[in-house]
């Protein structure tokens, strides 16, 4: 099966569910990545009154926000005029199973602040 017709209520319903759960994840990421970086920074200004040296790189990935692709793909189906939607297997798998190509960076990323 290479592509699949699928209701546009039941698409938006999966999509706006992917959505919601990505937006949640991130700003539980970007909450634990904020308290890190200003640990990291206050260490580190510490170090610096102790006159200690201090390296001014902070290997500290920010987590992505990915909404808008969600967001594109909603108000896209949200416009259509028709009551159902072809989606292929790469589309299903985005959209619907939500498998992104980002998404394990996205994973390993959010992982480090949210566990």
């Amino acid at each position: 099966m290479r592509t699949v017709t699928v209701t546009t209520d039941d698409f938006l319903a999966r999509v706006r569910t992917n959505r919601d759960s990505h937006r949640e994840v991130f700003e539980q990421a970007l909450e634990g990545y904020w308290s890190r970086l200003k640990a990291e920074l206050e260490r580190r200004v510490r170090d610096l009154g102790r006159g200690r040296t201090v390296d001014q790189y902070i290997g500290l990935p920010e987590p992505e926000d990915h909404t808008d692709d969600y967001n594109r793909i909603l108000t896209m189906a949200e416009m259509s005029v028709d009551d159902t939607l072809e989606l292929t297997e790469d589309e299903f798998a985005m959209y619907v199973m939500d498998q992104w190509r980002w998404k394990q960076s996205f994973t390993d990323t959010t992982d480090r602040y949210t566990r």
